[in-house]
């Protein structure tokens, strides 16, 4: 960066032209900092784990809010350490989440159940009855689902329910007292329609006919987050809401927030991927490919949610609960023998070397196959994972046939469901890849092109994530002209000078991974044992 370059960002955070993007992952809460040019010039994170309790994997709200706090103070000091100025002033705010899970409020807005997220899979009945009842799939980690199930299972909380929302939206509303939700989040919560852009009132009035009878004192929509646009207003922070991201009292109330999303639409705006026959591949904790489509499919399939872009157009999801939790596991064992050893080796020089190594390996893993279900895996049909390393005693066991084993089972669960998509004969014009997978150059990318059968291309700010998203949305809706679209705004003013990267699939590892593929698939039985008889 020149001196000039930093002197206008400096000037920009001291005049308060800045855009502020908070998004709450599955494994760290991160925030973005950009700047008018819709460049990031500052960033934070917080880690945090979900808890496996009772059965329900979870998240405390009072970590959620202690994140927060402890990542927005670490973007001040960031801020202070780089510029030299205190960040008081901000254009505008948007915050993203996880998206779907289940998140029940009464009358007094106290928490009547565990946040449930979006890796359970205790719904699985409800969301077949409700398949049925729909005509529409409707995904088992869906917020609707969720609380069907809940119903299903006679639990006493669900007559006191007076607001369901996302992580997204409850953040949102403890900054705005606003109980909005993006149309992209809203999605995964609800069935949309995208021509009136609000929830699909036929499927609400079937949901309320279900429950009819059950006394129940709310109608469905009531209990349901508003829904709106990207660019729609969405509330301003309050002294409680400022109080809230900054304790020490610097963030004056009064700034704008956008609607909050989830972290698949964030995904789409942050790879410019909300124009029809643009598509995306968002790779970390779990694993989605999103197709924004021309015209609506066929017909309901199980493994194929339909969501929709933060501005409302339907899209075609594929959603893996696994990725590449279980690889960052044995990433842990390697480190742990280097300290052993007292090797001096950073955690990300590792993740390169072990990345890299998988190129070495023989194209079809030599005969070792990984299954990295830490979770549930709806597309594979098992409601439980056992993470396993399975080979023939004829097989190759080497660094590099493993290391390629692993990263194909983070795309393999995808691939299968995304077979669907393709027998549909939806295609795309570009699919932008982000998140961890991507982070080493090269050999993620390459590994999906090679799985996915097509080109996949990454952008210079492919690590800033979601949370870099939900910032341009933040941008966009301060800063459009009259309605200007999203897709419009991203294709001009953001991403028309950007560095992209693409790597297209080669003859030879197209080969390899399908044979990887075939042995994936044929040796699911050994994986659903597991399921029956270990833990």
């Amino acid at each position: 960066m020149t001196d000039l370059e930093k002197d206008r960002q400096k000037s920009g955070i001291e005049r308060g032209e800045v855009y502020l993007g908070i998004e709450l992952g599955s494994t760290r809460i991160k925030a973005v900092l950009i700047d008018n040019s819709h460049t990031p010039i500052a960033s934070s994170s917080f880690t945090w784990e979900n808890q496996l309790e009772n059965g329900i994997w979870t998240y405390d709200l009072s970590t959620a809010e202690a994140g927060l706090q402890a990542c927005y103070a670490d973007l001040c000091s960031n801020v202070e350490a780089k510029f030299g100025v205190q960040l008081e002033r901000i254009a505008a705010i948007g915050i993203s989440a996880m998206m779907h899970g289940y998140l029940a409020f009464d009358e007094q807005d106290k928490q009547l159940a565990p946040f449930r997220t979006w890796r359970n899979t205790n719904a699985e009945e409800a969301g077949r009855k409700l398949s049925a009842i729909f005509d529409f799939n409707i995904p088992i980690r869906w917020s609707i689902a969720q609380l069907y199930q809940s119903i299903i299972e006679s639990e006493t909380h669900v007559s006191n329910i007076r607001y369901l929302t996302t992580l997204s939206g409850y953040i949102h509303w403890k900054l705005t007292g606003r109980k909005v939700l993006g149309i992209g989040d809203a999605s995964g919560m609800f069935p949309i329609d995208s021509q009136t852009k609000d929830y699909d009132a036929d499927l609400l009035s079937r949901f309320d006919s279900l429950v009819h009878g059950k006394g129940y004192p709310w109608k469905i929509r009531e209990i349901l987050p508003q829904v709106l646009c990207a660019g729609e207003e969405a509330g301003n922070l309050t002294e409680e809401g400022a109080r809230l991201l900054d304790p020490g009292g610097k963030l004056k109330a009064g700034i704008p927030l956008v609607p909050p999303e989830g972290d698949a639409g964030t995904g789409m705006v942050a790879t410019d991927s909300v124009a029809p026959k643009t598509g995306n591949v968002s790779a970390g904790t779990s694993i989605f490919a999103m197709m924004v489509l021309e015209k609506p499919l066929s017909r309901q399939y199980p493994e194929i949610d339909m969501v929709t872009t933060p501005s409302g157009s339907p899209v075609a999801m594929v959603h893996s609960n696994n990725c590449t939790s279980e690889l960052d596991a044995w990433v842990r064992v390697f480190q742990e023998l280097l300290h052993l050893t007292n090797a001096q080796i950073s955690k990300p020089e590792l993740y390169d070397k072990l990345y890299l190594a998988s190129l070495q390996g023989a194209l079809d893993c030599g005969g070792v196959i990984v299954y990295n279900y830490l979770s549930g895996e709806p597309i594979t049909g098992l409601l439980e994972g056992r993470p396993m390393v399975v080979r023939s005693p004829e097989s190759v066991l080497t660094l590099g046939n493993f290391m390629r084993a692993q990263l194909y089972s983070t795309v393999a669960a995808l691939r299968i469901g995304m077979d669907t998509l393709y027998r549909e004969g939806v295609t795309i014009d570009r699919l932008t890849g982000h998140g961890g997978l991507f982070k080493t150059l090269v050999v993620g990318q390459k590994i999906m092109a090679d799985a996915l059968e097509t080109p996949v291309s990454v952008m210079s700010t492919a690590a800033e994530g979601g949370a870099y998203g939900i910032a341009l949305l933040a941008a966009y809706g301060h800063r459009r002209e009259a309605q200007e679209s999203l897709e419009h705004y991203l294709e001009t003013h953001v991403f028309s000078e950007m560095n992209i990267q693409t790597i297209k699939p080669e003859p030879e590892g197209v080969t390899g991974f399908q044979m990887f593929l075939k042995s994936y698939t044929r040796g699911l039985a050994a994986e659903r044992a597991a399921v029956e008889s270990v833990g």
